[in-house]
């Protein structure tokens, strides 16, 4: 089956955002839903991709828009997935969060609005930054080439 390229997925899945609540619930399950469009966090070591080595490119669970490859992620020993550098294109956003605790940077697609996780400033070199992706907020697509270095 052919896959549409991928200006065609953007034109489509722009608009992912206009979507109701309601159709939100209904297309997701509901750790999908608690994650990615009420800004939860999965507990740690309980993700499905924390351990997964399976070669390919990670999207947006609602959206799928293309965000990491599998090359970028790292076992950072926290909890879930983490990943070195987004892909070049990635439609991340970034939003300083202040909390009782402290200040941390959420990440979020750009395309559908979804809760992806954070970013911090302690992650491997080159670059020192570590996505930290709950994978409910991610799916696999194992078929999708990797096109350059993580």
């Amino acid at each position: 089956m052919d896959r549409p390229d991928r200006d065609d997925r953007d034109r489509v899945e722009a608009h992912a955002a206009l979507r109701s609540q309601a159709e939100w619930r209904a297309r997701l399950t509901v750790e999908q839903y608690r994650i990615t469009r009420r800004q939860g966090t999965e507990r740690p070591y309980s993700g499905g991709y924390l351990n997964c080595s399976t070669p390919g490119t990670y999207c947006c669970v609602c959206c799928g828009a293309p965000l990491f490859r599998s090359e970028s992620k790292f076992d950072s020993g926290t909890g879930w997935p983490s990943f070195r550098a987004p892909l070049p294109d990635a439609p991340l956003g970034t939003r300083e969060e202040r909390r009782l605790l402290g200040r941390r940077t959420e990440v979020h697609c750009l395309h559908c609005a979804a809760h992806l996780g954070h970013v911090f400033s302690d992650g491997p070199q080159p670059g020192g930054k570590r996505y930290c992706i709950n994978s409910a907020a991610l799916s696999l697509d194992a078929d999708r080439p990797d096109d350059g270095p993580p």
